[in-house]
């Protein structure tokens, strides 16, 4: 650590902190030194990839004196009090968007920095791109002429409106959407034009959550004016085709950002004749659309992609708040305390033109006595089984992080349970009373090592609290991934093996099977109660469109199918699955079995996805993946994760391991339908109907 250094935590190890740390390592003057989350698990994984001090209360961590700044990346409800606690703490603080729910919460962040003599920092991170900065010097030049309006777009799909889970924050209530994403898009207005006077809000296409009175809108559409300059603010979250983009018209050019590409295209008028002047224009256009191109290929060539439109974006702010702090000067007014209350206040006025929200559901007064424990109850999978055990008459605990969840129909029924899976104490009383257990949950990792602590160590832990508890039933939710479906003369059934050696799998496979052979031991020598539920492709209503088990998605208008895509998938109606795994704890054949949730054989990949166009009109465009140059691509990044960026946790899945994704092997389901008389859908027309015509894949 260099004289100037300044020692940074994270508060909040979820998902976006993951690119906080890795653009701090890209910014000068700013060194990772800890992390704090409440979860003690998150908090241990995540210092473990970093090599930073864990912490799981922040006033610990404030009095143990080891950072200067931190990073703010807890849900957006606690960013006001964190940062107040922080600042009092003596340290600087940078907040991930929405800084804080309101103009007013806003307000106290930077008096209390002013107070404390810290630094508040907003983390409008798109505003970072070198692209942007070079529309904002176009702007402010005059390059563009006198402008005299902007279209600010964020049409993007927001696949947990369709598919969970819907306990996050941002669906709690309908103004949170615009909290969460609307930042992007008024920081870029607030930036180039001031203050902004809201005019007009037009809400459309809306979707019903599950037992939610209010619906959410997904396409928000805000007239606002700044001085003389027409704002149009556009936000789309439904399956669409992705356009973030700031588009400013002048009376000399027009200026079109793509910030979610960091590319910057200036279209002028020239003076050549009615004949030459289109294809010069043109040709200026398709220029500068090659050397943006270029220029960012290279980048992120040149920086092991490191350098992403979206990690860039980190970058650059990062680089403007440590600037200041290493400097002792003033904050870029992009990233200020000012800057923010006023988009605070932009999204305040805008929210106070939504409709006034109905009145919650009138929650029955019964109190649940639930006999059958979910763990990942509020998952897709989850949500269809707790519905079909409330259906058969059992009462639900589901283990949930929050106190919230889609239940609010069945809330006489379903009792919401909070407790971490790794403290063995909170899982005995979560186990009180329970006669089965259903364990649906899966740590997302990066390394074998994490596997084993966060997936097979949890699930072990669970396993051993269901027998403290004497349950009648255990059920483990696998995955079909963990075979071998790399050859199509093999036909699966559930006496088909993993094989001795998985450490040439992709985590996700090896993990599942790691904790299904831990669980069969515990059933062989300690009595576990074991039944092992292995889904196949589960879809229909609640399920996303963007389904990674049958390609790589690239946006919601493209897809490169695993293998050729013409032959024939394991595909399951999520009701059909939900069906089984309530029969698992009512037959008592299925204690010591193992069923592949597969329906009978019906559709290919491209059949799929032709049933989509004719069902609901959308074309995708669908090509073949050749799954051994996915090998040999991967091959080449697992190379440079491990030699040049030195993590040594990186792995390489073989090219069995990539053949499998396409699902080469047939599947035989008899066991599955004699031992529980289970009957998916086998008519192929009403499978259609039921997973993409009723699905809602769309949103709209």
């Amino acid at each position: 650590m260099t004289q100037s250094s300044i020692r940074t935590a994270i508060i909040g190890a979820g998902y976006i902190a993951d690119w906080h740390a890795e653009a701090l390592k890209m910014t000068p003057g700013a060194e990772l030194v800890a992390v704090c989350d409440l979860s003690k698990s998150s908090a241990n994984a995540f210092a473990g990839a970093y090599g930073i001090k864990a912490f799981t209360d922040l006033q610990e961590m404030i009095e143990a004196n080891v950072c200067d700044a931190v990073h703010i990346l807890t849900p957006p409800d606690s960013h006001a009090k964190i940062a107040e606690t922080c600042l009092r703490g003596g340290l600087h603080c940078f907040v991930e968007k929405p800084v804080a729910l309101s103009h007013a919460e806003t307000q106290k962040i930077t008096q209390v920095a002013d107070e404390e003599g810290k630094t508040f920092g907003a983390g409008h991170n798109f505003m970072g791109l070198p692209s942007y900065e070079r529309l904002k010097s176009a702007v402010t030049d005059g390059a563009l002429g006198r402008v005299t309006s902007a279209e600010i777009n964020w049409h993007f799909p927001l696949a947990p409106l369709r598919s969970g889970p819907f306990g996050l924050w941002l669906l709690r209530e309908p103004k949170n959407l615009l909290l969460e994403l609307g930042p992007h898009l008024f920081a870029f207005a607030v930036d180039l034009f001031g203050d902004l006077e809201i005019e007009h809000l037009s809400l459309g296409k809306p979707i019903a959550l599950p037992a939610d009175t209010n619906s959410r809108p997904q396409s928000w559409r805000i007239l606002a004016r700044a001085g003389d300059v027409d704002v149009t603010l556009n936000l789309s979250i439904v399956e669409t085709m992705d356009d973030r983009s700031v588009t400013v018209r002048g009376s000399t050019a027009q200026a079109r950002l793509n910030y979610a590409q960091d590319t910057l295209i200036v279209e002028r008028e020239n003076a050549s004749d009615i004949v030459f002047n289109p294809l010069r224009k043109q040709f200026a256009i398709a220029g500068q659309n090659l050397r943006e191109g270029v220029v960012n290929a290279a980048r992120q060539v040149a920086s092991l992609n490191r350098k992403s439109a979206y990690g860039l974006s980190f970058q650059g702010a990062f680089a403007a708040f440590y600037g200041a702090l290493n400097r002792n000067t003033a904050l870029d007014s992009r990233f200020d305390g000012a800057s923010a209350e006023t988009v605070m206040k932009a999204i305040d006025d805008t929210i106070a033109l939504m409709p006034k929200p109905k009145a919650p559901l009138n929650k029955p007064k019964a109190k649940p006595k639930p006999s059958v424990l979910v763990i990942g109850g509020t998952g897709f999978i989850g949500r269809a089984l707790t519905h079909a055990l409330v259906a058969r008459g059992k009462d639900v605990r589901v283990l949930s992080r929050g106190r919230s969840g889609p239940f609010d129909d069945i809330a006489d029924r379903v009792e919401l349970f909070s407790a971490p899976l790794s403290d063995p104490e909170a899982l005995d009383r979560a186990m009180e009373g329970i006669e089965a257990v259903y364990h649906l949950g899966k740590s997302m990792d990066t390394t074998w090592e994490d596997c084993l602590k966060n997936d097979v160590g949890v699930t072990v832990g669970i396993a051993e609290a269901a027998l403290r508890a004497g349950v009648d039933r255990f059920v483990y939710t696998g995955t079909i991934a963990s075979y071998d479906m790399s050859n199509p003369e093999v036909t699966i059934t559930e006496d088909t093996g993993f094989g001795e050696d998985m450490s040439d799998r992709n985590l996700y496979a090896r993990s599942k099977a790691k904790c299904e052979h831990e669980l069969e031991m515990m059933h062989h020598s300690k009595g576990l109660p074991l039944v092992i539920a292995r889904p196949g492709i589960v879809v229909g209503a609640g399920g996303p469109l963007q389904h990674w088990g049958i390609g790589r998605w690239h946006g919601a208008g493209a897809v490169r199918i695993w293998g050729p895509g013409t032959n024939i998938l394991p595909f399951v109606l999520i009701d059909d699955v939900a069906e089984a795994l309530v029969r698992m704890i009512e037959e008592e054949a299925a204690v010591g079995e193992s069923f592949n949730l597969v329906a009978d054989p019906m559709m290919s990949a491209r059949d799929y996805f032709g049933a989509i166009h004719s069902q609901l009109g959308a074309k995708i465009a669908v090509s073949s993946g050749n799954l051994t140059a996915f090998w040999m691509a991967d091959a080449v990044k697992y190379g440079l994760k491990r030699y040049a960026l030195r993590r040594h946790g990186a792995i390489r899945p073989s090219l069995a391991d990539w053949k499998s994704r396409a699902h080469f092997s047939p599947f035989d389901n008899r066991r599955t339908k004699e031992l529980l008389g289970w009957s998916p859908e086998s008519s192929k027309a009403d499978f259609i109907q039921k997973a993409i015509k009723e699905a809602n894949l769309l949103g709209f």
